[in-house]
């Protein structure tokens, strides 16, 4: 007997065999390529500390070129001496502490109130002294921002790198051109009595060429007041949760 394609029972049966096959399809191609992705990820990621550390591939002023994938993990393990995470006041080493995700520390201390989060800590040599890579998160106007700075003990800051997931690009989006960046190096984010100040992004910093690295400021994107604010409350927020560390380091 000829099935009869014509009856809505083929229809319905059509769809269902097509919605496994198609479905089966892609859960391979994803499980295929997620070794690809998680490796992408991790050169990002080295790439973007390195970048912080001042290693790139940069030729012009307005250049903000990451030192390509091929030459990343090597450079990586030459300029990191060493990794940690610290958590409840103790320093813990831990080869991988830069994939330690921020969004989900996060999450775990709101979910319990009695976790200590993870407070990621990457140790780098550079002109012979040590330099500490600190991970960033925050909120800009739209969607999550990111980024890396690099202080050396007395929390000077020596280099910074800032992602975003979707600000306005000609704004808020110039977060991670090299004009608003650069100015952070050399900032000092205590005070003379050696108490956290952070950086402010500010309008108005009457200081255009950033010659005052001790007055805590920089300046703003024309339009962008919500996103630099989110890049002033993402480090002064997260540089706060490491004080207790840094004042053992100038015991």
């Amino acid at each position: 007997m000829a099935l009869d394609i014509n009856k809505n029972s083929y229809t319905v049966i059509f769809a269902v065999i097509m919605v496994i096959v198609v479905g089966a399809a892609l859960a391979g191609v994803s499980n295929g390529l997620k070794p690809l992705v998680e490796a992408n990820q991790r050169a990002e990621k080295q790439q973007n500390i390195l970048y912080t550390l001042g290693i790139n591939e940069n030729e012009s002023k307005s250049d903000v070129r990451m030192i390509s994938s091929d030459l990343v993990e090597d450079k990586f393990k030459e300029v990191i001496k060493g990794q940690y995470y610290i958590q409840d006041g103790e320093l813990i080493e831990d080869d991988e502490a830069y994939l330690i995700s921020l969004g989900q520390e996060e999450n775990k201390t709101k979910k319990d109130k009695n976790y200590k989060r993870k407070l990621p800590l990457i140790v780098a040599e550079r002109d012979g002294k040590d330099v500490y890579v600190i991970p960033l998160l925050g909120n800009g106007l739209w969607d999550a921002i990111w980024g890396f700075i690099a202080v050396d003990k007395d929390m000077v800051v020596q280099g910074v790198y800032f992602g975003h997931e979707g600000e306005t690009p000609g704004l808020g989006g110039e977060i991670n051109q090299r004009y608003f960046m650069d100015p952070f190096t050399g900032e000092h984010l205590l005070d003379d009595n050696g108490n956290f100040k952070g950086v402010d992004v500010a309008k108005g910093n009457n200081d255009p060429l950033n010659e005052r690295k001790d007055d805590h400021k920089v300046d703003a994107i024309a339009g962008a007041t919500i996103t630099g604010d989110g890049v002033a409350a993402m480090i002064k927020s997260t540089l706060r949760l490491y004080m207790p560390y840094f004042k053992t380091l100038n015991k």
